[in-house]
């Protein structure tokens, strides 16, 4: 939560990570940190996940004790516009695990309900999120999966994209929906050299020099 960033610095900077103090400063929902030592670095979003596309978590975070809803971090893998292997592996081992749900009651189900739900006031969001569905469910047959295995992600994903088409679409997807792919409807979020502090560059040099 955004109300903890201070006590997040402190327990980051206890555990040798410098802040990205310009980065940090200007961003109200977002900070870095660089552990230099180990070549590593963490990406701590506070309240709003903003990456390819933005969601608000505030509402969400206190649903469970321990991580987001299952939904939420479905949709975290989704929204990526230029989706890779990892996020085809994280989508389809969210699937294959955990059963799918109306609603969120059940921390173990997906509630793709509300998918369908953000997707109706988001045209741009509907479009990625429809994308990708699509482009996994292609790509099954090149990840070792049994038939069942396979059968059952496909099924699920079906799910998905019937309660997505069913929700009623609001003005401002329909409106949205006009321009279509005209105008881009994604954010392509900073490459991590862009991101990452310019000291982490120096010092990887002046360790490799030594």
């Amino acid at each position: 939560m955004r109300n903890q960033s201070s006590a997040l610095k402190k327990l980051f900077q206890e555990l040798g990570y410098s802040p990205r103090e310009k980065f940090n400063a200007m961003n109200y929902d977002r900070m870095i940190f660089n552990d230099f030592s180990n070549n590593r670095r963490v990406d701590i979003f506070l309240n709003i996940f903003e990456m390819c596309h933005k969601f608000d978590f505030s509402h969400r975070i206190k649903l469970d004790k321990i991580t987001l809803p299952l939904v939420d971090l479905l949709l975290t893998k989704l929204q990526v516009y230029e989706i890779t292997d990892r996020e085809y592996r994280d989508v389809i081992s969210l699937l294959l695990d955990h059963e799918i749900s109306q609603s969120d009651e059940d921390p173990e189900r997906i509630n793709v309900k509300y998918v369908g739900k953000l997707c109706a006031n988001d045209w741009g969001l509907w479009k990625t999120t429809t994308l990708n569905l699509d482009r996994i469910d292609s790509a099954l047959s090149s990840f070792k999966l049994t038939d069942e295995q396979r059968e059952l992600v496909k099924e699920r994903i079906e799910l998905l994209k019937q309660t997505i088409a069913s929700m009623p679409k609001s003005m401002r997807w329909s409106m949205r929906a006009k321009l279509g792919e005209k105008v881009r409807w994604y954010e392509l979020p900073e490459d991590d050299k862009k991101v990452v502090d310019s000291n982490f560059f120096e010092a990887s040099a002046t360790t490799k020099n030594q």
